[in-house]
């Protein structure tokens, strides 16, 4: 350990780990000095050791760590929406508990409170695992003890969505095309004609929908597959989009390419350089209107159903939805009892009729046995 000075300030130097520390005091005291190199070498040797004292943030509020981790989150990963999301269900569940205070119980308190509110199951165990993970070592034995208890996480609905009916879909549309909101019904259509999720639908951007080529690029997404995807525009949606488009210039004037396609403001659009915050309450008249029942995301469910039912193979499914897994495409895809009649009925025999007035039974050939049958 050694103290010097230089231009009236006091320096100190000592190796620590073989290295050497030469780092300025800020004083003109020695004494002051002094205790500063002993607090920096203690820093240090908790710091090499793995000993941290975290008591000043055990006493803090989880509000004020939850606000802090989705400040450093939202710098690293491209998109923050689900993580203000929960942040903000968090902050007004368990906000004013201090970190030191979260034990087994709140988290399933938190869960019930959760699903009183008609939360999804797979929602609330994301949220209770952004929790855990914003309360750093405190939250992973709190995630032992409860992985244990089998407690951790709720268990799944097999179901979560459905594919509308033909006449559904219909009905719906009919009731977005007169509704009051003028971005309902083109909104409707990017959802059921090309697959977009709600989220992508609002950060829309005009950029990134070329009407003279009939394709649009979806911005912003919920996965790193659903980002960037291109997605050709079908005759109805361009329809759509063309006509809203004249809607659009006759509202705001000439179509600048940083605009948001979906504007904000409510019930009317004001303000087109800030995306439209939600369309629950559009969708919802909609709904009510043509007498469906929904969500809003069933509407993506029905597109990839009535891809599946086409005949689309996954890859191109995969390609206009921004899908990353067989086991994603499988939940999504509601194959109709309709279509699953309609192949089980193939299957059977075929009568035909012969010159003579005889009906003879041909079975169906399979496809993966041989025609001809070993001597």
């Amino acid at each position: 350990m050694a103290l010097f000075k230089r231009g009236g300030i006091w320096w100190y130097e000592f190796l620590f780990a073989r290295r050497r520390v030469r780092e300025s005091s800020k004083t003109k005291s020695k004494t002051v000095a002094k205790q500063a190199e002993q607090n920096r070498r203690r820093e240090l040797e908790l710091g090499f050791n793995g000993v941290v004292d975290i008591r000043e943030e055990r006493v803090q509020s989880v509000k004020e760590i939850a606000a802090k981790y989705l400040e450093q989150y939202c710098l690293r990963n491209k998109s923050g929406v689900f993580a203000r999301y929960a942040v903000g269900h968090l902050t007004r569940h368990v906000g004013k508990i201090m970190a030191v205070d979260v034990t087994d119980k709140t988290v399933t308190a938190y869960q019930t409170a959760r699903l009183k509110e008609d939360a999804a199951p797979k929602t609330i165990n994301e949220e209770v695992g952004f929790l855990l993970r914003v309360l750093g070592e405190l939250g992973d034995g709190i995630r032992a003890r409860l992985r244990r208890q089998k407690k951790l996480k709720l268990a799944l609905r097999k179901r979560v969505g459905k594919a509308f009916a033909p006449e559904e879909k219909e009905a719906l549309l009919a009731a977005a095309k007169t509704a009051r909101s003028p971005a309902i019904y083109p909104a409707l259509m990017l959802a059921l004609n090309a697959g977009m999720r709600d989220a992508e639908i609002r950060g829309l951007q005009w950029e990134r929908l070329d009407l003279a080529r009939a394709i649009l690029t979806v911005g912003e997404s919920k996965t790193e597959a659903g980002e960037g995807r291109t997605i050709p525009l079908n005759s109805a949606l361009l329809g759509a989009m063309v006509d809203y488009s004249k809607w659009y210039t006759e509202r705001f004037g000439t179509i600048q390419p940083e605009w948001y396609v979906f504007p904000f403001g409510k019930p009317r659009p004001q303000d087109p350089t800030r995306p439209m915050v939600t369309l629950k309450t559009s969708w919802n008249n909609a709904r009510k209107k043509a007498g469906v029942s929904g969500r809003w995301h069933d509407n993506r469910h029905t597109l990839i159903t009535d891809l599946a039912e086409s005949g689309a193979g996954d890859e191109t499914i995969r390609d206009i939805a921004g899908h990353v897994s067989k086991q994603m495409l499988k939940h999504y895809s509601h194959i109709r009892m309709e279509a699953k009649r309609h192949a089980l009925e193939s299957i059977l025999a075929k009568p035909i009729p012969t010159s003579a007035g005889i009906t003879l039974t041909v079975p169906p050939i399979s496809q993966s046995e041989p025609h001809g049958r070993p001597n």
